[in-house]
């Protein structure tokens, strides 16, 4: 099941305060970046980001989840209504990713 429009739509809307959110559709979902970096996507309606130890510190109960086949496990955010605890979530996770690889 690919991600809805809609459920995109929300997501974003959560977090339109954020200064540096940007997704990229990719196969019917969608990865999101902050400042550049991945921070994750949405998978079949499911904003999952990847597991870095501040994000499993802040979300120590949060559900590891598959976003398809063939993935490394990510973390399922679903406090997705706190629009500060996602403002939160994304400054601290950017420090502990890398920028995408320069493509030739």
């Amino acid at each position: 099941m690919a991600t809805s429009k809609e459920y995109l739509t929300f997501v974003l809307e959560q977090m339109k305060e954020v200064e540096g959110v940007s997704h990229r559709a990719m196969m019917g979902e969608y990865v999101l970046y902050y400042k550049g970096k991945v921070i994750g996507g949405i998978y079949d309606n499911r904003f999952l980001v990847k597991p870095v130890a501040s994000a499993v510190s802040m979300m120590p109960d949060a559900s590891w989840e598959i976003p398809y086949d063939g993935a490394k496990k990510m973390l399922l955010v679903d406090d997705l209504e706190n629009k500060d605890f996602l403002r939160e979530l994304l400054e601290k996770m950017f420090d502990e990713l890398p920028f995408p690889k320069k493509r030739k």
